[in-house]
């Protein structure tokens, strides 16, 4: 699903659940600008999946068409085709990465992270003979799992073979981080090019 899809979802959800919402609000979960949010809105009216209304003539609002339902509807089911390809194609990358580390001997991970990729990557560990020491983040959270969050400089205390760095985002980021730690490249495990 392209970016532009991505948007008019998010219009369209947002218009049926509040037809009285105002662009610079849609533009805030948007992440663009409001002149910008403003072309969107009337590319959809233009397409005919909504109807911009002013009842009295100082209030907008939205109602999505029939069309509109539709589009949201499709529109729905792309996304969600999209979001478990992304699954399964990470989850792929996990396995592949584990277990390349997996034969190269190592026993004993660290996941360097707490989101959504975090948890596959533990899902994807616990398929293998490896062993969990421990998850490591920048942020100030608590527990993950079930598991205490520790800073990054723990690692000084932990024995471990290696760490995976579960941020697509900020991989770079953290490789630098744990090299100023002193852990070493051969140590690092990052997710393969895409399968």
């Amino acid at each position: 699903m392209n970016l532009q899809g991505q948007r008019d979802l998010v219009l369209l959800t947002e218009l049926e659940r509040d037809g009285a919402v105002t662009q610079r609000s849609l533009s805030t979960k948007l992440g663009v600008a409001l002149g910008l949010t403003n072309l969107y809105l009337k590319r959809l009216a233009r397409k005919g999946f909504i109807k911009i209304t002013t009842i009295p003539s100082h209030r907008v609002r939205y109602l999505l068409t029939p069309q509109g339902f539709a589009e949201k509807s499709r529109l729905t089911y792309l996304y969600m085709q999209y979001s478990l390809t992304h699954y399964r194609d990470m989850r792929a990358r996990l396995r592949e990465t584990l277990s390349r580390a997996e034969g190269n001997g190592v026993k004993r991970v660290v996941i360097y992270g707490t989101g959504e990729l975090a948890e596959m990557a533990y899902l994807s560990l616990c398929e293998t003979s490896m062993i969990l020491v421990g998850f490591i983040d920048d942020s100030r959270q608590d527990a993950f799992l079930s598991y205490q969050v520790r800073q990054p400089d723990a690692l000084d205390g932990w024995e471990f073979d290696a760490v995976l760095l579960a941020e697509l985002e900020r991989a770079a980021w953290q490789r630098e981080h744990l090299e100023r730690q002193r852990v070493p490249d051969g140590k690092i495990l990052a997710l393969g090019p895409s399968v």
